[in-house]
C-alpha cells in the first residue's frame, strides 16, 4: 500500500527553487470597524480584562481570609457596572454610527429601486395619456395664439 507523500517546498512553488515570502497579504473577509466603534472597542476589552483580573484577586483574597477581600469584592461590583457599560456602548456607538454614516442594508435598498422603477412607470403613463388628450397637433385649441 504505497502513502501519501506531503508535498515538499519545490513542489508548493510549482517547481521553483528560491526563497518564499514570509508574508502573504491575503484580501480582508470584512471590512474594518469605523474608528470611533473600534476605539469603544478596545476601551470595553480593556475594561472588562481588568474588570476580570479583579474578580480573580479578589476570589483568591477571600479564599485566604486576606483583609482586602472585602475592598476589592466591592470595587469589584463597581467595575462590573464599568464594563457593563463599556460593552453597551461598543452597541450604542456602533447603531449610532449606523445612522449617520447612511449603511444602507440590502433589502431597503432593493425596495427602493423598486419604488423608483414604479414611480418611472407611472409618470411615463401620465406623460403618455396627456399626449393623447392634447390631440393630433400636440395641443389644445384651433392653433390660434389665444381663445378670445
Amino acid at each position: 500500500m504505497k502513502t501519501q507523500e506531503r508535498p515538499g517546498p519545490a513542489d508548493r512553488d510549482g517547481g521553483q527553487e528560491g526563497p518564499r515570502p514570509l508574508w502573504v497579504e491575503e484580501p480582508a473577509v470584512r471590512w474594518r470597524l469605523p474608528d470611533p466603534v473600534r476605539t469603544s472597542a478596545v476601551r470595553a476589552v480593556i475594561i472588562v480584562s481588568l474588570t476580570l483580573t479583579q474578580a480573580m484577586v479578589a476570589f483568591l483574597c477571600t479564599l485566604a481570609g486576606s483583609w482586602l477581600a472585602f475592598p476589592m469584592v466591592l470595587s469589584t461590583v463597581a467595575s462590573t457596572v464599568a464594563s457593563t457599560w463599556g460593552v453597551l456602548d461598543v452597541w450604542i456607538t456602533r447603531q449610532v454610527w449606523n445612522q449617520r454614516m447612511g449603511v444602507v442594508s440590502v433589502p431597503s435598498s432593493t425596495a427602493r429601486q423598486l419604488r423608483r422603477e414604479r414611480r418611472r412607470a407611472r409618470r411615463a403613463a401620465r406623460k403618455d395619456e396627456r399626449i393623447r388628450d392634447r390631440g393630433p397637433r400636440g395641443h389644445r385649441g384651433s392653433g390660434r395664439l389665444s381663445q378670445a
